[in-house]
């Protein structure tokens, strides 16, 4: 392990103490971390109230730090000193940019004049970072005055990029660091069924296209130039996989220093012991969602049904949606022409636009509770009449244990709860039912929910909160009830999903274009609970066709072979800890300061 040469360092992203997407997870599990080996370690995010009401306390900051915060504050920039409420306690600096914001076109012309970023047409979602980010650098510009010796500054994404140009233009001493998750092209080429790893004559076919030209043609210009920008001028560039440094290289034009692969924080997954424990209480709550969602049609057998899912953003091809649908159907026909007694269920925890949750559903899950607790009130009166019926030297009968009124009760339940047709594809009504692609895919592919199908879908489009009125299970509960993830992403540049299922036991399918999945194969760890597809090089029906086998033989293992995944899967996690990746940070750093020297 490297030792920090960084008297000071800030970390500066868009989510800290803000929740969005996955950068939240990498910058709040590796901060434990951060804190054992830095003595200044600061956080620096957006303030928005809503958001800091339950991630941020607020702290009386220290004297030196105070008179920095008054002097800025001049400049129309406010901030919040405090405490990130997650594991370890960080320093978390928040900037509210209110009222700067009202010199967004000046910050933004300013960045036209001096780097020649085309800024003119950009929307709040370009102009709100950049303000921000502006007044990180003025911030940091300050404090870089209060610590003697080293100071690092480390930039994750676009978002916060336009603080390092204001610290580069101003010759600031503060040593940079850069990081892109993913690139702003990458992902809208991707969005865009630009097939981004297409080989030609052995060149990429980045190398082919205009990425200037493509920029504006997918209306993503001033992010693009700004990421360019800050990757071309700071001291340290960083991706966080093999295949983002690729892409970078032909998009922004800079090959990255080195890799920061995302970790996970050890101590806050279960221990082994408790891993299976909860899978069997969660895999009963999940049981007890899927009754009233297809019993009242059909029943199947719950001992022989297996729980799937994927879960995500809502990107149908980057996800690799599509691909898991066709695969799906492949599925279920050959489950069926083997005579497999097997059910899959298929969860698909990918959020949109929702209006209710079908009336079907709720009426069918009240029914359902109302039988549970029927039973559950005779519970006491049934066990007593039980023993009594042993002690006496006599088997229990149906006439011995029930009487006959909570018969009558009971058929008129099940009565009640019968339904004619065939069970939903989605939870909810949907704002645009017509228009869903994950809806319209599965009608494609004779996902149905039929009878007769070994493979059920269910489109389950909103987040899981607990108490969402359905599941009432959090995302993590609900993946530990599971038997596997299922996530063939396309563009995927790294890809947390999986590694959170083997951290709950739980095995999962990726790709060999995702960076965890490129990782695991240099590793030779590809087959070990995280399984490995490739993508690279082949076509959509041959990903397709390895995915529905792949799929196919785990739906045919035993309990025994699956324990093994399980397990396997679990000690695969050991490679992702924060305490061992976190030196690639450190080592970033370093060298930001090395080449300050140099």
């Amino acid at each position: 392990m490297p030792k920090p040469e960084a008297d000071a360092l800030f970390e500066i992203s868009w989510e800290v103490c803000n929740k969005v997407g996955g950068i939240y997870t990498v910058i709040s599990s590796k901060a434990p971390q951060m804190i054992k080996h830095y003595k200044n370690y600061f956080l620096i995010g957006p303030y928005f109230p809503r958001m800091a009401i339950r991630e941020f306390y607020p702290e009386a900051p220290p004297d030196n730090i105070k008179r920095v915060i008054d002097i800025i504050k001049d400049g129309g920039i406010t901030v919040f000193y405090g405490r990130w409420l997650i594991k370890g306690r960080p320093v978390a600096i928040l900037i509210d940019f209110t009222k700067l914001y009202e010199k967004k076109n000046e910050i933004k012309g300013q960045l036209w004049e001096e780097y020649r970023i085309d800024s003119l047409y950009a929307g709040t979602d370009f102009d709100e970072p950049v303000v921000w980010s502006t007044a990180v650098g003025r911030l940091i510009e300050e404090l870089a005055f209060v610590f003697k010796g080293n100071v690092v500054a480390h930039f994750h994404e676009w978002l916060s990029g336009a603080g390092i140009l204001y610290l580069k233009k101003r010759k600031s001493r503060i040593r940079t660091v850069f990081t892109t998750h993913a690139t702003v092209l990458g992902r809208s080429f991707a969005a865009g069924n630009i097939d981004l790893y297409y080989h030609e004559d052995n060149k990429c076919i980045l190398e082919l296209l205009d990425i200037e030209k493509e920029a504006y043609k997918f209306g993503v210009a001033a992010k693009h130039q700004l990421e360019k920008k800050c990757t071309q001028l700071c001291d340290v560039f960083t991706t966080v996989s093999e295949i983002t440094g690729l892409e970078a290289t032909h998009i922004l034009k800079r090959e990255p220093d080195l890799l920061v692969p995302n970790g996970l924080d050890h101590s806050v997954l279960p221990n082994k012991e408790e891993i299976p424990i909860r899978h069997r209480l969660f895999k009963e709550k999940i049981r007890e969602f899927v009754m009233p969602y297809f019993f009242p049609y059909y029943s199947f057998e719950l001992e022989d049904t297996l729980f799937f899912f994927l879960s995500g953003r809502y990107e149908f091809r980057n996800k690799g949606i599509d691909i898991t649908i066709k695969a799906l159907s492949i599925l279920n026909e050959k489950l069926k022409e083997s005579e497999s007694q097997k059910t899959i269920v298929v969860f698909f925890f990918v959020p949109n636009n929702i209006k209710t949750i079908k009336m079907s559903l709720l009426e069918s899950k009240a029914l359902f509770e109302d039988i549970k607790d029927k039973v559950d009130d005779s519970l006491g009166d049934i066990r007593i009449k039980m023993i009594y019926s042993i002690a006496n030297q006599k088997m229990p009968s149906e006439s011995t244990l029930f009487d006959e009124d909570f018969l009558l009760e009971l058929k008129k339940d099940a009565l009640s709860f019968k339904k004619n047709g065939e069970p939903m594809l989605c939870t909810h009504d949907l704002v645009s039912d017509d228009s869903d692609a994950i809806l319209n895919c599965f009608r494609e592919n004779k996902l149905l929910n039929k009878k007769m199908d070994r493979v059920k879908v269910i489109h389950y489009p909103c987040y899981l909160s607990g108490s969402d009125g359905l599941l009432d299970l959090d995302y993590y509960s609900t993946l530990w009830g599971c038997h596997l993830g299922i996530f063939p992403s396309y563009y995927e540049p790294w890809g947390y999903t999986p590694l959170e299922c083997a951290g709950y036991g739980v095995p999962s399918i990726t790709t060999d274009l995702a960076g965890l999945g490129r990782f695991l194969i240099k590793c030779k760890r590809n087959e070990e609970g995280i399984f490995v597809i490739k993508r690279e090089k082949v076509s959509e029906e041959e990903v397709v066709k390895e995915l529905a086998e792949r799929l196919f033989t785990f739906a045919n293992l035993s309990k025994e072979e699956r324990i093994n995944y399980k397990l396997r899967a679990i000690n695969l996690i050991i490679l992702f800890s924060w305490e061992k990746l976190v030196e690639n940070y450190i080592e970033a750093h370093n060298r930001a300061i090395a080449k300050g020297k140099s």
